[in-house]
């Protein structure tokens, strides 16, 4: 079942249209790395909730109910804009509701009434509607490059997305977030916009922050980049046909065993991803205290290794093949989750006891500590090969007319139990009363993904 279709490219599209294309990826990547890890995640743990273990339950809850609602709208939207032609519409749409969502987060405010309420269906609402809105794009890959090209234009738009979140990740802990002691930023100043420390202004200014960074950077998508033709089919059969297609799509990848597995295995490693990512800066600020500055950086830090590792990645995938890049980024992850479990405050390696970090010591002043961030690293650098190489091996293997039905599929299977993992992390780290639950977690989820993908067809 490999992509034969005649409507796929034979020659690249123009520049200014792959470069529109790409910048998608730099206008939603703020969300993630600043309201999802590094800024607003954390500071819901230790200022809204009543404690960082019972943030990392609420938090992983509004994930997995996502994650939920994703695994049912994907396959769905993604059929009917098959039916209709173009993809652009339904960006749109879902860029007002992200848009929406990510500015209510400004209002969740400690002390306020429904604070958490309103910081939870915020998160999840923007979450749904960025991850739908990728569906869409992404099944535009097969009109814009030929498949020689899928690995790196996969991999450019991981790494510009990585990019656009340092780059924002810079602006709002250099300028506009500052520590709550210190009442000063990064960059040692106070914060522009007379934003107040005392009540979380910074971290909270990343809802609106995201959803203007995006409004800005998604319109080159709309202005220079093609759009898929239209069918002329009304909305009303196109929903009818979108959800007809759906059920034969999933019989389809049954019966292509490829397909079908792959997608089984993309369920399983991407949910884990997911949860990754959902509690990477919860844990570092509840097991080692990290406040604003060591988030941040720790976030600049990760986002570059994760630039470089999705260019690399990108054309490792071009040259050896999608799977043996996706099979060696899960083996890492399953090592870091190990490495992370077996760190606590006051020793590294489960038994190996190290000294607590003194107040001269600067950032990261503990070994426990060093090493997270060194693992850290690791995650970044090997995270955008995995979803990148995953989005590339699907757009190989399915027909580029049928690429909307089967992307919103592969949102389905990583999405329809995506919300499994945050939910085992929540329900773990509640019950055992211990952060180090998330990580053990994570690693039984890698594995099966591993083994699942090693015996898919090399593509």
């Amino acid at each position: 079942m490999r992509n034969t279709d005649p409507l796929a490219p034979s020659q690249k599209a123009s520049r200014p249209a792959i470069l529109g294309w790409l910048l998608f990826d730099w206008a939603c990547q703020p969300f993630f790395t600043l309201v999802t890890t590094f800024v607003f995640a954390p500071y819901f743990a230790s200022a809204l909730a009543p404690d960082p273990v019972s943030g990392q339950s609420l938090w992983g809850y509004a994930t997995a109910a996502a994650g939920l609602v994703l695994a049912f709208l994907s396959p769905v939207l993604g059929s009917i804009a098959d039916a209709t032609g173009p993809k652009k519409p339904w960006i749109a749409c879902c860029g007002l509701v992200l848009f929406i969502a990510s500015f209510a987060l400004w209002y969740a405010a400690p002390g306020e009434p429904f604070a958490i309420v309103v910081a939870l269906i915020g998160f999840a609402f923007g979450t749904v509607a960025v991850e739908v809105a990728a569906v869409f794009n992404n099944a535009m890959i097969p009109h814009l490059v030929p498949p020689e090209r899928y690995g790196r234009l996969s991999g450019t738009g991981w790494a510009m997305g990585y990019l656009g979140g340092l780059v924002s990740l810079v602006i709002v802990l250099g300028f506009l977030a500052a520590d709550p002691v210190t009442m000063k930023t990064v960059f040692g100043l106070d914060p522009l916009l007379g934003l107040d420390p005392a009540t979380r202004e910074g971290d909270r200014i990343t809802g609106p922050f995201s959803a203007l960074w995006f409004l800005v950077f998604v319109l080159p998508l709309f202005l220079v980049t093609p759009d898929i033709p239209r069918s002329g089919m009304t909305l009303k059969h196109a929903a009818q046909q979108g959800i007809d297609q759906v059920r034969s799509t999933i019989a389809d990848a049954r019966r292509h065993e490829s397909v079908g597995r792959f997608l089984i295995a993309n369920m399983v490693y991407q949910d884990a991803l997911v949860a990754l990512f959902a509690f990477g800066g919860i844990y570092g600020a509840g097991v080692f205290g990290w406040q604003a500055i060591e988030l941040g950086i720790f976030g600049i830090l990760l986002t570059i290794t994760g630039t470089l590792g999705a260019l690399i990645g990108g054309r490792l995938d071009d040259r050896i093949g999608a799977k043996p890049v996706i099979l060696g980024a899960i083996l890492i992850l399953a090592l870091v989750c190990v490495g992370v479990l077996s760190l606590g405050r006051g020793h590294i390696l489960f038994v190996v006891p190290t000294a607590p970090s003194a107040p001269d010591d600067g950032l990261y002043g503990s070994a426990p500590e060093k090493l997270f961030v060194l693992l850290g690293l690791v995650i970044g650098a090997v995270a955008g090969p995995l979803q990148a190489s995953s989005r590339s091996l699907l757009a190989r293997l399915v027909p580029a007319r049928e690429a909307g039905r089967y992307f919103g599929l592969l949102a389905l299977s990583g999405k329809v139990t995506s919300f499994m993992a945050p939910l085992a992390v929540a329900v773990a780290t509640a019950v055992f009363q211990t952060q180090a639950a998330g990580p053990a977690v994570l690693i039984l989820f890698l594995l099966t993904g591993f083994w699942l993908l090693s015996g898919v067809k090399r593509v």
